[in-house]
């Protein structure tokens, strides 16, 4: 029997730290405070991250690239992707596409919506179609404390790739 293709969710929300540079989408947004986090903060491809391992059954981003372990102190959100991309690829799956939507005040995305999917996508080697919205001044990322991304992704078994043992049986 031919395995379906699967999905997965991943979520990531980060406070703002006022005066860290910000990255976020895969880009660099000069004027605008950055997320906290171990890495970069950049909530987007961590969402990404998230989506893409559930989707594939292989966990989440803070298993695969804990705050415990110093090569990510820092790193950069597309080589976290570029990484992800990897993993994915050594156990049998490839993206078929993501979706991923920002959640904040800040930055505006739109004029710079195509240069992020550009990113994205070249980073995790699939299509990656970004949105964002507000919460119209609730909670904290309408209050500008922070940001939040939701990101779903879409992956299947590399053609020839055995299907995965069903630990279960």
């Amino acid at each position: 029997m031919t395995e379906l293709p699967r999905v997965g969710v991943g979520t990531d929300v980060h406070p703002i730290e006022a005066g860290r540079v910000c990255r976020l989408a895969g880009l660099e947004w000069p004027g605008v405070d950055g997320c906290a986090g171990h890495s970069d903060g950049d909530i987007v491809a961590h969402a990404i991250t998230d989506a893409v391992l559930s989707a594939a059954g292989l966990g989440d981003i803070g298993a695969l690239l804990g705050t415990d372990d110093p090569r990510w102190a820092g790193a950069h959100g597309s080589a976290v992707l570029e990484h992800v991309r990897q993993v994915l690829h050594d156990a049998g799956w490839q993206v078929g596409n993501v979706a991923v939507q920002l959640i904040a005040t800040t930055p505006t995305l739109g004029p710079r919506r195509a240069e992020a999917e550009a990113a994205l996508s070249a980073a995790l080697g699939a299509p990656v179609s970004v949105t964002a919205t507000t919460t119209d001044g609730l909670g904290l990322t309408g209050r500008g404390e922070g940001r939040a991304a939701v990101a779903t992704a879409l992956v299947a078994r590399n053609p020839g790739s055995p299907a995965p043992v069903d630990s279960r049986q």
